[in-house]
């Protein structure tokens, strides 16, 4: 995290390497949930937006509300299947998706994760992304770094785009979607791209894996809540596509940080 943003946040109080420790526990178990229903034929309902929930998911956000709710019980929450709950004004939210990537988590995909993030007076300050069939987690809290699997890592130091890996989740979406030409004009400057979407995605952008994520269209909060601290820790860039590090914006873009000023001047159709 950039001095200019660390100052602007305010001070929380709350040990963070305990209310980490304790969400990447909540995530873990959660995640159990998911694997009792993982490669079976698990029930499916349609949202009105036509996106699909499973039972799974359900499962999973009752349990991680049902632990937070017992060790911190004047918090906020907002989960993607349950909506909000608790005090508005409360100074502390936990946001929660239980399973992201439920078309992936359906077809027997192991790349969904259950995502953790936490805020303190509007500012994320911690995230977990854990992806319970992989066995891997990834978790950050402002000022302590990031790390997978509790070794710690760093975005890479890839500094030119033909050198650089770029991934969305959805070519067909991002095509559709404002930065359409620029994606284009990106993917033609890079290396090579792939659709390693969803959170997994911008996980690989922490990792130094991969060093530019897009997710150009419909990025919620509970999508968006752990991958900025989880992405900045890791010493990389998350914005919206007008470059504020905000988890409302709609939109995610992760990067290495480095290649961050250059990929939005693309994808706007400026560089």
């Amino acid at each position: 995290m950039t001095e200019s943003r660390a100052s602007s946040v305010p001070t929380p109080d709350r040990d963070l390497a305990a209310l980490l420790e304790f969400a990447v526990g909540a995530a873990l178990r959660a995640g159990e949930d998911t694997l009792r229903w993982f490669g079976r034929a698990v029930p499916i309902d349609t949202k009105v937006d036509g996106t699909p929930v499973s039972l799974a998911d359900r499962e999973a956000e009752a349990r991680l509300r049902s632990l937070i709710r017992e060790r911190f019980p004047d918090d906020a929450l907002l989960g993607e299947e349950e909506g909000t709950s608790g005090e508005a004004g409360a100074p502390w939210r936990w946001i929660l998706d239980p399973i992201d990537g439920t078309r992936s988590f359906v077809r027997g995909v192991p790349l969904y994760a259950v995502l953790v993030g936490v805020e303190f007076r509007g500012h994320p300050l911690l995230g977990v992304l854990h992806f319970p069939a992989l066995g891997e987690t990834l978790a950050a809290a402002r000022g302590q770094g990031c790390h997978a699997n509790g070794v710690r890592c760093r975005a890479s130091g890839v500094r030119h785009l033909r050198d650089a890996v770029a991934l969305t989740s959805d070519p067909a979406i991002t095509a559709q979607s404002p930065v359409a030409e620029g994606w284009s004009d990106l993917v033609a400057r890079v290396d090579y791209s792939r659709t390693w979407g969803d959170a997994y995605g911008h996980a690989m952008v922490a990792r130094g894996r991969a060093d530019i994520m897009l997710d150009p269209l419909d990025l919620k909060a509970w999508d968006a809540a752990p991958l900025l601290p989880v992405i900045e820790e890791a010493g990389g860039r998350f914005t919206d596509l007008n470059g504020e590090p905000t988890i409302h914006g709609g939109s995610g873009l992760s990067t290495n940080g480095l290649l961050h000023e250059e990929v939005l001047r693309v994808l706007n159709g400026k560089g």
